[in-house]
């Protein structure tokens, strides 16, 4: 079972560090034929990358951030981070085939 941290951004970076998650591979891409069932995936991802972790039997910890509309977009520190509250959070995200018009 393999712990993955995938950012691409210094201050996230630093942060994790902080932690001490134990981390065996940091990535700033998620390949997804990496994640084996008991995996676990710390990081910010795009929901579908999230769902396929999920569907292949590993957990999903989400960087959460309680972050200003206007600190979008640019680079945080590690102090910024911290004052964005961050946090993992634990996810479980499934994708379903449905059409838009049978979700009422």
């Amino acid at each position: 079972m393999t712990t993955f941290f995938i950012s691409r951004h210094p201050g996230a970076i630093v942060w994790a560090a902080q932690q001490d998650l134990r981390i065996d591979q940091h990535l700033t891409h998620l390949d997804t034929a990496l994640i084996q069932h008991g995996d676990t995936v710390i990081g910010t991802l795009p929901i579908n990358l999230a769902a396929v972790v999920c569907q292949r039997g590993a957990r999903f910890f989400n960087l959460s951030l309680d972050l200003p509309a206007h600190w979008r977009g640019r680079e945080l520190s590690v102090s910024e981070l911290r004052q964005c509250n961050a946090r993992l959070e634990g996810f479980d995200i499934r994708s379903h085939d449905q059409p838009l018009d049978q979700l009422a």
